[in-house]
């Protein structure tokens, strides 16, 4: 039995309504982490479109070019040469590739492709990864998984999360079985999205994205139950103002330490969208009461 249908009973409406969420990545349509994460909203009768790259964009920060026609096939072969700039699973017409960018892919979506699916409505949030590996600190700037949430929340002020996990290694899209990396994860940031859309409107502060980081799935972190959330900070604040007080603090854990601390805790970000640094302390504030539920202090 597939691992899609298998996921319809994990994912019950947890008081979050459907929405309409468009995906994203920078390892391409075909990779396999997305196309979980995919299912997993799905199952969890959201209202979900992918748009992404035709191949691996890793590392492609905001780029952001028209897609040119494809010679040759899509990555794993999940497209034929000579398809255009553009394209879909005909059987599925909710997967979507462009031939460039992280970052156009998104725009496209949100521009073209979504609105044709969902009668010339926008998404009401973007979403991308799972990213294979993580995106950490100084990676955060690089990484197409970011630029392309980024771009959703400051250039089209749609709320946006970015999704990355630690255990990497590239998965075509049709691996059988799936890897409980991958469904794991996928399982994870369907709940971190059900949580932010049960929180209500306005989903995020304007031009705010969440950076979200997995660990690895291994030794005890092999059951979403094990993971536990971490508000957490994407650079350094030596010289910068106080974060929001949790924990007893004014200055939140730096994202790199949440996930190298022993145990199995995920960060949570929040990041500026206009430069992809940590954002303020009211807006921390806001995603603290938003997610107080989930969220756990470090030991």
């Amino acid at each position: 039995m597939r691992a899609q249908v298998l996921l319809v009973g994990l994912f019950p409406a947890l008081g979050a309504r459907a929405i309409r969420i468009l995906m994203s990545n920078d390892d391409g349509w075909g990779e396999l982490y997305v196309r979980s994460f995919f299912h997993a909203l799905a199952a969890a009768e959201h209202d979900v479109v992918l748009s992404a790259p035709a191949e691996n964009k890793s590392g492609s920060s905001s780029l952001d070019i028209e897609p040119s026609p494809r010679k040759a096939p899509c990555q794993y072969d999940s497209c034929a040469a000579n398809s255009g700039p553009i394209g879909r699973n005909e059987t599925s017409p909710r997967l979507n590739w462009v031939n460039s960018f992280p970052v156009t892919s998104m725009r496209f979506g949100i521009e073209l492709t979504g609105p044709q699916l969902w009668n010339g409505e926008a998404p009401e949030l973007a979403v991308t990864g799972p990213n294979v590996g993580s995106n950490l600190f100084l990676q955060v700037p690089f990484s197409g998984t970011v630029g392309a949430a980024s771009f959703a929340a400051k250039n089209k002020k749609i709320p946006a999360i970015a999704f990355s996990g630690a255990s990497s290694g590239n998965l075509a899209f049709n691996t059988s079985p799936e890897p409980l990396r991958s469904t794991l994860y996928a399982e994870l940031a369907t709940t971190l999205t059900n949580a932010v859309v049960a929180s209500g409107r306005p989903f995020l502060p304007e031009d705010v994205f969440l950076n979200v980081n997995f660990p690895k799935v291994e030794g005890q972190c092999t059951q979403a139950s094990q993971f536990k959330w971490v508000l957490s900070r994407i650079n350094i604040g030596v010289f910068s103002d106080k974060d929001t007080e949790l924990c007893g603090k004014t200055r939140l854990p730096t994202e790199t330490s949440v996930v190298g601390t022993d145990g199995c805790f995920i960060s949570i970000s929040v990041g500026d969208a206009n430069d992809k640094t940590t954002a303020a302390a009211d807006k921390q504030a806001i995603v603290a009461k938003k997610l107080q539920s989930l969220l756990t202090c470090l030991p």
